[in-house]
């Protein structure tokens, strides 16, 4: 039963991440030259991070994101059974999250500024995907190095985690939006990705591996430092 709940957990987590995330970037645009949008769409994923951390975060650690969970799973901090549940919860959530998008702006008529529901592309690097992997790959590895250093028991940085890790999320998203539309999560990439193709556009899928690859190096290889910096320390 508490598995369950953890799935489910996750499952919203990961909804409303896409949600109010991706719903922003729909919303205002993330066109690098039109600041406002930018910065907006940034917060936006970082604050829904800050909200489901200390909304969710007692029940499944609120990883909301298959790269987090894969660092958690190689540290140790987790069961491998556990982490394929966490991640068909995921997945799920952020095709829901785009679903419930999908509703929101056709039946309002709103003009979706990203043309793909929020979904990842290679424009910013020229569509080369190797420049989209380090990308992703180096922003993931940052942002899951610092969510296992804050959420570590040596840390004791509990009541803080939410924020700090939240905040790392923003920042990430202020360089990677103008590169690849960060994505340093598979799910939420996956998500959008799938239902702007059910929607007629499915120039998203042709690069999604490459937002499913790049995270979950970048996640792999900051659990790997982690666990050597960490060891006797």
């Amino acid at each position: 039963m508490n598995s369950i709940k953890k799935y489910i957990a996750e499952f919203i987590g990961t909804a409303v991440l896409v949600i109010l995330g991706c719903g922003t970037a729909m919303l205002v645009g993330c066109d690098a030259k039109n600041g406002g949008g930018y910065i907006l769409t940034a917060l936006a994923f970082g604050l829904v991070i800050v909200a489901m951390a200390y909304s969710i975060g007692n029940i499944s650690g609120c990883h909301i994101n298959p790269a987090v969970s894969l660092g958690v799973l190689i540290s140790g901090g987790m069961s491998a059974a556990d982490f394929i549940g966490y991640i068909i919860s995921q997945c799920l959530g952020a095709f829901a999250g785009a679903g419930v998008l999908a509703a929101i702006f056709g039946l309002g008529g709103v003009k979706d500024q990203t043309g793909g529901f929020g979904s990842n592309g290679l424009d910013g690097v020229n569509g080369n995907p190797v420049a989209g992997l380090l990308v992703e790959a180096v922003l993931t590895c940052v942002f899951v190095l610092a969510i296992l250093g804050v959420t570590s028991k040596k840390a004791n940085h509990g009541s803080f985690a939410g924020i700090v890790i939240g905040l790392t999320l923003t920042l990430v998203h202020i360089l990677g939006i103008g590169l690849t539309g960060t994505s340093v999560n598979p799910a939420r990439s996956f998500g959008p990705a799938l239902v702007a193709a059910f929607n007629g556009n499915s120039a998203a899928l042709g690069s999604l591996w490459v937002f499913i690859v790049g995270p979950l190096v970048g996640a792999a290889i900051a659990a790997v430092i982690y666990k050597l910096l960490e060891k006797d320390a």
